[in-house]
């Protein structure tokens, strides 16, 4: 009698097993598998109450923007440069145009935007790049061969021309940086005058030495 008794009561016993079984199981499952709501219900915020006496009062949140130092009233403002503003050079070309009016330096070198004066002095270096050429090739004639060192000779004279009627006329208001150039000018410009004689005459001889060996060869082809 006792065991039909325990049988009959199996089965209530089996379930309450699995209830207890089951709810120990949702206890113990991660925050990340039960299930939320689907809206969220934002809970008001409690003000805060204030510090009691004595209590730390929690430092303030960093400042996105640094506070600027304080004004020294005592200095005076120092000048703000404006880089939109043009500097006004010392020296007015055309003053030294009006003493210099033939001079190389503004065919050449003097500061200018226009079209047609950049197609002459591209023009210009060409013809006198192509001269060089054929001086240095011994195939330049004896009139093209004095042609070339005429005209560096009269551009390193006109140049020092230039330079010095620049420092005579504005050398008390010049910036250091410019008269050092000037200066820098005039000297190269000498050096290259006085190296000049030396190398148009080597360029003669080249050429005497290359019109002996076509005579030559001329010569030679004409030998039976």
């Amino acid at each position: 009698m006792a065991v039909n008794a325990w049988r009959k009561g199996l089965p209530g016993i089996v379930v309450a097993l699995a209830l207890v079984v089951a709810a120990l199981v949702y206890a113990l499952r991660p925050e990340a598998e039960q299930v939320t709501p689907a809206v969220a219900v934002q809970e008001p915020v409690a003000p805060q109450a204030a510090a009691p006496h004595g209590a730390r009062t929690p430092a303030p949140p960093p400042r996105k923007t640094p506070v600027p130092a304080p004004v020294d009233l005592t200095r005076p403002p120092e000048p703000v440069e404006d880089e939109n503003t043009p500097k006004v050079h010392p020296v007015d070309l055309q003053v030294i145009r009006a003493r210099l009016p033939d001079n190389l330096y503004w065919d050449m070198a003097a500061p200018t935007k226009d079209p047609a004066v950049l197609e002459r002095r591209e023009a210009s270096t060409r013809h006198w790049n192509e001269l060089y050429g054929k001086v240095l090739s011994a195939e330049a004639s004896v009139e093209q061969i004095r042609e070339y060192y005429g005209h560096r000779r009269k551009v390193s004279e006109d140049f020092i021309t230039f330079s010095q009627a620049v420092l005579s006329q504005y050398d008390d208001v010049l910036p250091d940086r410019d008269r050092g150039l000037y200066e820098l000018s005039i000297d190269m410009h000498r050096t290259r005058l006085a190296e000049l004689p030396a190398q148009e005459q080597d360029a003669m001889e080249r050429r005497e030495a290359s019109e002996r060996r076509r005579e030559a060869w001329r010569q030679g082809r004409q030998e039976p």
